[in-house]
């Protein structure tokens, strides 16, 4: 069967691709960076086809998720001292209402923040992970503001601190809380390093939770995988020691590729980006200072609980931190030292590989229209065609650093810089 029959097999009613006034988690609908928007522009910046821009009250590498005419952004304070959700309108960037928890600053990397963690929304509520430099509370408020609950699931460990971002499944909120095995200053096993949670969204109470491998902390967001003739998909998370599905009524373990990062890794490599899935073909990446892998994998048939095969892998090219994408045959991705390929989904054969930019990218690329949109770590955002012969169509400065990845609602293009958050959209000349 032909790779794009089996895309529409796979994903059909589950990866919804946004073209609405939604962008409800960390890069859209199931995670997947990918809208059908037509009106967004390919060239702006901070002075063309700029709708709003407002200055930040806080750090972070939080992205935007957007409900019609509220965004939400999660921000620390600059002395550290405050966690913060803050609801913005989405029509002329104006703070609606804001939400603090006290934190404590400590010492981590550089390029990391202590906001990290992208909430989620379904409209009622919505739904974020507070670090507050110790535990994780997860935390739901109504689209007012008003706080329904919250959840201590404990203490926190990792030199690169706390990241996961949640993701909501009907009436569940999940969350892969995987961390370091290991405290990264006393170099002590953590009592309870890594676990799947799954939360009741409504109250907060825990529905299930299980166990994970801990190695080191990882970041990449699960996705939902429907099977054609199941009634319910299954979740996917991504670790250093595994990629494993889990069935989401009872957390238990449905099929996992073990040791995927065997085959000459020279050290266990951390998960941040989200993976992509193109018809039965899941492309996974990792990194770290020993490098970077990733691996294109053939996912077993449904209900046979089989390992998923190893199609590919690549030692150099992928991404660590920016998420890849899928369309077409193909996977598309910016890595961390500033170059863009392009490459055969079941095949891992290059199709272009071509250097943008002189920074990387953290920030991961969305698709929209066609197009790709990636914004460097120094404020340039490039648009590409999402061929399989490379073309340039645009290049964009922002003129400050960007980590966070962008969201794309209502035909708007919302990107938080360093210090400003913005909303491009066509202007009238």
């Amino acid at each position: 069967m032909p790779i794009i029959a089996r895309t529409l097999l796979l994903v059909a009613g589950i990866v919804c691709i946004a073209g609405a006034d939604n962008w409800d988690r960390f890069r859209g609908p199931n995670g997947a960076g990918t809208a059908d928007d037509k009106g967004v522009p390919v060239t702006f910046g901070p002075n063309k086809n700029v709708i709003w821009k407002v200055e930040l009250p806080g750090t972070g590498n939080s992205s935007p998720v957007v409900w019609g005419k509220r965004l939400f952004l999660h921000s620390a304070s600059k002395d550290g001292k405050l966690r913060t959700l803050q609801c913005l309108d989405t029509a002329d960037g104006k703070t609606l209402w804001q939400r603090s928890i006290p934190g404590i600053h400590l010492a981590i990397r550089a390029d990391s923040s202590f906001a990290s963690s992208t909430p989620t929304t379904d409209g009622q509520a919505v739904y974020v992970s507070f670090w507050d430099g110790k535990d994780i509370l997860v935390t739901a408020y109504d689209v007012q503001g008003e706080k329904l609950w919250s959840k201590n699931l404990g203490p926190f460990n990792s030199q690169h601190g706390a990241a996961a971002s949640p993701i909501l499944y009907k009436d569940r909120l999940i969350l892969a809380n995987d961390m370091d095995r290991e405290d990264f200053t006393t170099k002590k096993p953590n009592a309870r390093p890594s676990m799947l949670v799954a939360l009741d969204k409504r109250t907060g109470e825990l529905v299930w939770e299980t166990p994970r491998e801990a190695e080191r902390a990882c970041y990449s967001a699960p996705f939902l995988l429907q099977r054609p003739g199941r009634s319910e998909p299954e979740l996917v998370v991504t670790s250093t020691t595994a990629v494993t599905a889990y069935n989401l009524t009872s957390g238990t373990k449905l099929w996992e590729a073990k040791n995927w990062q065997e085959n000459g890794v020279k050290a266990p490599l951390r998960t941040i980006a989200t993976p992509a899935l193109l018809g039965d073909v899941l492309c996974v990446c990792s990194g770290g200072d020993a490098g970077r892998f990733a691996v294109g994998l053939a996912l077993p048939d449904a209900g046979k609980g089989d390992a998923p095969q190893r199609l590919w892998d690549n030692r150099k090219d992928f991404p660590y931190v920016a998420s890849p994408l899928a369309h077409g045959e193909h996977f598309y991705f910016v890595n961390d030292v500033g170059f863009a390929g392009c490459y055969h989904a079941r095949t891992g054969k290059r199709a272009w590989f071509e250097r943008l930019a002189d920074s990387g990218f953290h920030a991961s690329p969305l698709l929209i229209d066609g197009k790709v949109y990636a914004s460097s770590a120094a404020g340039e955002v490039f648009v590409f065609a999402a061929e399989p012969t490379y073309r340039l169509l645009a290049r964009n400065e922002l003129g400050e650093v960007v980590r966070a990845t962008a969201a794309v609602a209502g035909s708007r293009l919302f990107i938080r810089g360093e210090r400003n958050l913005y909303c491009f959209g066509k202007v009238a000349d």
